[in-house]
């Protein structure tokens, strides 16, 4: 398998098309163990959906339930199929899951249409139509890996400024 990234690592991989047929297997996993009695939108996020775009080995996930439906229905069906809970990590409105030794798997539960959905897929769909913003993303994450190769804080930080400038660009056309 060509996931799992070691706790407390930095590890930025090239793109394996393999990641595409990944989510596509997790994905119906996760509907067979909670969609029968949950309604849950799956989508492939972060830098392994986007095809050509050097990743951290660890497949995400963006898990949208209905914005009206209780949340704890939820994080009890995820559990159930093999999710670690790790609540919100610093983003209100998102509940963080992970599974795999080492983590291979990360699901970002939020209400599905709500701001990290929307902000989470606009991200994606800019960096898989402009391979220019695509591969500026890969040289800037790949340094962050060089220079911060056990420090996962400062790796994500140093993404923080281009994440937000290319979802404000997006948003705004």
């Amino acid at each position: 398998m060509s996931l799992g990234l070691e706790s407390g690592t930095v590890r930025v991989v090239p793109y394996d098309p393999a990641w595409e047929s990944l989510f596509a297997a997790e994905a119906a996993r996760l509907r067979a163990a909670v969609a029968p009695s949950l309604p849950l939108m799956l989508e492939h996020m972060g830098s392994t959906a986007v095809p050509g775009l050097a990743a951290k080995p660890i497949l995400d996930l963006l898990g949208g339930y209905p914005s009206l439906a209780p949340v704890a229905p939820y994080i009890a069906a995820l559990v159930r199929a093999g999710y670690l809970h790790r609540g919100e990590q610093g983003i209100p409105g998102r509940e963080f899951f992970r599974r795999g030794e080492p983590r291979a798997y990360h699901l970002h539960l939020v209400s599905e249409g709500g701001a990290v959905w929307r902000e989470q897929l606009v991200f994606r769909d800019a960096l898989r139509s402009d391979p220019t913003l695509r591969d500026a993303y890969a040289a800037l994450k790949l340094e962050l890996a060089r220079r911060f190769p056990r420090d996962r804080e400062s790796y994500i930080d140093g993404k923080g400024a281009f994440v937000r400038h290319v979802i404000e660009q997006a948003s705004n056309r």
